[in-house]
């Protein structure tokens, strides 16, 4: 039988400027733990620490743009646009434009803090 999921649970955002994660799907919300699906809504000025995660994460932004750093440069996914980032790339995200950001995340395996390894203070 399908599964209704009548809201999202609300994760706390770890960045200096506040981000709103509702969290669908994954461990926190649904108890998942083979992927994850979140809506990530980002003023300007958010940034996270950057993170070389252990899983896939896939990036679809619905509004504003979604400033991806990696090791070989910078790219800006705009709304209607989509990135894939594989298990074990550094990356930093970002949205350094007025609108801010809105997009789903959709992790494979499901995020956690364990699997995300961000950045330590120094390396920021």
């Amino acid at each position: 039988m399908p599964t209704l999921i009548n809201v999202p649970k609300i994760i706390e955002a770890i960045s200096a400027v506040p981000e709103r994660i509702e969290e669908f799907v994954g461990r926190a919300s649904t108890g998942t733990d083979h992927i994850s699906v979140a809506r990530i809504t980002s003023p300007r000025g958010w940034q996270k620490p950057g993170q070389r995660p252990q899983f896939e994460e896939i990036a679809v932004v619905l509004s504003g743009c979604l400033k991806v750093e990696h090791e070989n440069g910078v790219l800006e996914v705009k709304a209607g646009q989509a990135v894939v980032e594989k298990p074990g790339e550094w990356v930093r995200h970002g949205s350094p434009y007025d609108e801010g950001v809105d997009y789903i995340a959709i992790c494979l395996p499901a995020f956690s803090p364990q699997n995300v390894n961000r950045d330590s203070p120094k390396d920021t």
